[in-house]
This record gives structure tokens, sequence and C-alpha cells, in this order.
């Protein structure tokens, strides 16, 4: 017998082939969710490089942050390193770069830490796009300094 969330995941799967941008969209909210992610990668990737609508894959690389651990992040950087794209790269990096989460202290320290581990991924895209963002991120001492400053 299959289970309730089996029969959705098989549903999601089925979704992320829609014509429909909307159900798509919504198939990879859903299965950036699951539980089974690594059964649902390469779904996940296709969703993520969508070449038919980047509100797909917005919603995808939200969804997939949104999860807040290393495996979400790395399956949006992997995408990033494979987009060809201009749009589809310009709205990965817009939820990279805009996530919520990240503006606090809490979701800074867990973005460090979770990019300090991904900078020796197996697969050298997610390296290099680990790399890069953290090269782009200024050490808490200077923007906790500069904050001082601005107060003063």
């Amino acid at each position: 017998m299959v289970s309730s969330d089996d029969q959705e995941l098989s549903t999601a799967i089925k979704n992320a082939d829609s014509p429909a941008w909307s159900v798509r969209a919504a198939a990879g909210r859903q299965l950036a969710t699951s539980d089974k992610i690594d059964e649902v990668a390469d779904v996940l990737h296709r969703l993520l490089l969508d070449a038919q609508d980047t509100a797909v894959t917005s919603a995808t690389a939200e969804a997939l942050l949104a999860r807040k651990d290393t495996l979400g992040l790395r399956y949006v950087l992997l995408a990033r390193s494979y987009a060809t794209e201009t749009w589809t790269a310009h709205e990965i990096q817009a939820a990279l770069d805009c996530d919520p989460d990240w503006m606090t202290t809490k979701g800074a320290d867990r973005l460090i830490k979770q990019l300090g581990a991904l900078v020796t991924d197996g697969d050298a895209g997610v390296r290099d796009e680990a790399q890069r963002i953290l090269s782009r991120l200024r050490p808490r001492e200077e923007w906790a300094r500069d904050s001082d400053h601005d107060t003063l």
C-alpha cells in the first residue's frame, strides 16, 4: 500500500512536468520540503533551471533555502553553478541575496557555517559558488564596528 506521503511526492514529481508554470512552481515548493529530497534531486535541479519561466526557478530556490539546512543551500548553489541563461542565474542569485533569514545574526552565522562546509563539497560548482559568496561577506567584526560608528 502506498502511503499518502509517497502519493503526494509522486503527484509533485508528475506536476513538475506540467505545461503550467504555476503548477511547476508549486511542485518545486512541495518537493523542496520533502523528507526524501535526495530521491527528487534531479527533478529539483530541473525546476531550478526551468527554461520556460523564472517564477519556477525563484519559487523552488526560495523553498530550498527556507529549509535552512546545508542540503537545501547545496542544491541552490549547484543550480547556480549550472545556470547558463542570464535570467535564470539572476533569479537564483536573487533568492540567495535576498533571503531574509540571512539578515539576522543567527541566520548569517548559519549561512557562514554552511558555506564553510560547502567549500569542500565534492562538486566543483558547489565549491566555487560557496567560495564566491564567502569572499563577498564581510566579517562580523567589520560590520559590527561600522554599525557602532554609525550610532556615534
